[in-house]
């Protein structure tokens, strides 16, 4: 987090499609302040890619846009430039950011996300909270980024739907 400073405020800035890393490091090296919100997932596939953009072609950046400018920032390579309305720069609050920070603490310490290879109907294990032992079936990933709904197999063959944070379940093989 930075020091509060009273002309800068948070923007975000898009990327090009897939160029989210690149940007990173475009505007860092640049030593522009940047909040990338990455999630960890651990993918079957051990060459595919561990870590993923919390919100794909986005990122925040926090300038004060009197000095910087708003051309600079359009111009940067990966960069697609700031999101506008017309000539509207919105700012994106200090309490939003925090709550973004504290949102993918949250997420990793339940042991990030687990959707790279998982689709429905994929037989899952509860690895974690009052359900650790038990076997489901995966139905669906919830809106926000850490909450599943499962099919939870109980006594007779019996399934329970029942939601669930995702780092508490991996895909049974």
């Amino acid at each position: 987090m930075t020091v509060k400073e009273p002309n800068k405020h948070w923007y975000t800035i898009r990327s090009k499609p897939n160029k989210e890393f690149a940007l990173e490091r475009e505007l860092i090296a640049r030593n522009f302040n940047v909040m990338f919100p990455q999630l960890y997932v651990n993918p079957v596939n051990p060459r595919s890619r561990k870590v993923i953009p919390y919100f794909p072609g986005y990122m925040f950046i926090h300038v004060e846009l009197a000095k910087t400018g708003i051309r600079p920032l359009n111009r940067i390579p990966q960069s697609i430039g700031l999101v506008m309305f017309d000539d509207y720069v919105p700012t994106v609050s200090e309490h939003l950011i925090q709550q973004i920070e504290k949102k993918l603490r949250a997420i990793a310490e339940a042991g990030g996300v687990i959707f790279e290879n998982l689709r429905p109907g994929d037989p899952v294990e509860i690895v974690s909270g009052a359900f650790s032992g038990y076997q489901g079936i995966f139905e669906e990933r919830l809106s926000g980024a850490d909450r599943v709904r499962i099919l939870l197999k109980m006594l007779s063959d019996r399934y329970i739907p029942m939601e669930i944070e995702a780092g508490a379940i991996l895909k049974s093989e």
